[in-house]
């Protein structure tokens, strides 16, 4: 697939050389993939400095805290920071672990890993010229945010193109951090409206200095979380299971989104037996039942089947609804819901505090894996994974139309009702255990995004069914890394 960005050698030599001038004019360098997986392998001198920057600013050093082991402290945590939901709250025995993602630089969102893994093998292999290219961002928030800041660090213009239905939150950050106003780019819509990104992104594309970074295709994208954030679940795994030996991890849960996020899985599946447990909105439930419809889960995508889905290996498919979501976000983040769960016993209020650092889709995947502990009837040495992409910060705008909606009345009987049907009370409805014929089925509906939609040969599209394609994705990140050492080599910014 040559157009998707998978090279391993230096396709323009030009294009290579403008690069390395501008990262040595600008002083910077770039941390490899394995790095970013292992973050006390950082270099030293790097690490060092970090204190001196804000973790929110535009500073090449910034690259360098695009991992999962963020923390207080400046120094990587030897174990990524996670949250232990308490069986109080969740109604289920087994252990819910969520990885926040709101500890990420910039944009308290993973999806500015998601942008590195995108961008950086691009320019290691001339395929980007960060003085005459644009990097397009095509995202309904998170990952154009992350492509935003990843590029305005590199030092090129970063466009983010999304719906104009997102949360408003997102569009005041992305007036902050964009080099122009024509970067950012608004298409009809809102979460359930993906096609529209893609068609902008087709006209965008006539041009040929832009360059279109699709997160739903882009194999940067899985690669670098099947090893960053899988490697991150395995830390925090390990470090329950030396705390209670018979400590299994059953099970991972991701929205599906742009699939990226769900490449961990296969990384946990290979090494711990996990199964894999792919999350949709209710209300367009494409994987589920070749449906479609509207939804408000921001970050999730819909309607189609990304590129990027190893859905050959995907063991369950689960429906979230915005109801859901919308209710247990007012749950969390209202002094009247609150309060109703410090009035429950054996809540934590520690617990309750972290509950705030929780956006709509990690909401999401955290009723999905409640859902999917009670199919497998769990039990307390049972863990199920999954993540926060993001916080309840951006998403205030969408809470004020909820309570606007109900009048603007929430109080302690309507959270109670909430968390009585979406936590406690969760079914294993619109629940999906796949055999191999559903797995064909989902895949199959990839076709008429990818083949009759974006031109990709058949072949190509094909070839994703096997493992062995996966499998060998991997040797990309070795070629990549060493790319990234000869990079940095020549423009002689190491922060060694």
């Amino acid at each position: 697939m040559p157009t998707l960005g998978l090279e391993t050698e230096i396709v323009d030599d030009e294009t290579y050389r403008n690069s390395v001038e501008r990262f040595r004019a600008a002083r910077i360098a770039l941390p490899t993939l394995a790095e970013l997986a292992e973050p006390r392998r950082l270099p030293e001198g790097a690490l060092g400095r970090l204190a001196e920057v804000d973790r929110d600013a535009p500073d090449p050093l910034n690259l360098f805290r695009v991992h999962w082991h963020n923390g207080d402290d400046v120094a990587p945590l030897e174990v990524p920071e996670w949250i232990e939901l308490p069986s109080e709250l969740t109604g289920v025995a087994a252990r819910i672990v969520v990885l926040p993602g709101d500890r990420f630089p910039m944009i308290h969102a993973h999806k500015v890993l998601a942008a590195y893994g995108c961008l950086a093998p691009r320019i290691i292999t001339g395929q980007f010229d960060p003085t005459r290219h644009k990097a397009i961002w095509p995202s309904t928030g998170n990952y154009c945010r992350g492509g935003v800041a990843i590029s305005r660090i590199m030092e090129c213009r970063g466009v983010a193109v999304l719906p104009e239905g997102m949360s408003r939150e997102r569009f005041e950050w992305l007036d902050r951090w964009v080099t122009h106003p024509d970067d950012i780019v608004r298409t009809p819509g809102t979460e359930s409206n993906v096609k529209e990104i893609y068609d902008k992104c087709a006209e965008l594309d006539r041009d040929p200095e832009n360059i279109i970074f699709n997160q739903f295709s882009e194999f940067g994208n899985y690669l670098v979380h099947y090893l960053c954030t899988g490697r991150a679940m395995r830390r925090v795994f390990e470090a329950l299971h030396s705390e209670r030996p018979g400590a299994r991890l059953r099970a991972y849960v991701s929205a599906t989104g742009s699939a990226g996020t769900l490449a961990a899985g296969d990384y946990l599946k290979e090494r711990f037996g996990t199964q894999l447990v792919a999350v949709e909105a209710l209300e367009c439930p494409t994987l589920l039942y070749n449906g479609f419809g509207e939804h408000n889960i921001q970050g999730i995508g819909d309607k189609h089947v990304p590129l990027i889905h190893n859905v050959m290996n995907t063991d369950f498919v689960v429906g979230v609804s915005d109801q859901a979501t919308d209710g247990l976000d007012l749950v969390f983040n209202s002094d009247a819901g609150r309060e109703y769960l410090a009035s429950r016993r054996g809540v934590p209020q520690a617990a309750i505090a972290e509950l705030g650092r929780f956006g709509f889709s990690s909401i999401c995947n955290v009723q999905a894996a409640i859902k999917t502990a009670r199919y497998l009837d769990l039990d307390e040495n049972d863990v199920v994974m999954t993540v926060a992409t993001d916080g309840a910060e951006l998403y205030v705008s969408e809470r004020d139309k909820q309570l606007t909606a109900r009048g603007g009345a929430f109080d302690a009987v309507s959270a109670a009702e909430i968390v009585g049907q979406h936590l406690l009370g969760a079914g294993v409805d619109h629940l999906q255990e796949l055999s191999h014929v559903d797995r064909e089925r989902i895949f199959n509906l990839g076709y008429f995004t990818w083949v009759e939609q974006q031109g990709i040969s058949i072949e190509d599209f094909t070839a994703r069914k096997s493992q062995h394609f996966w499998e060998g994705l991997r040797e990309l990140v070795p070629a990549w890394d060493h790319g990234i050492a000869e990079f940095n080599r020549r423009t002689g910014v190491a922060h060694g």
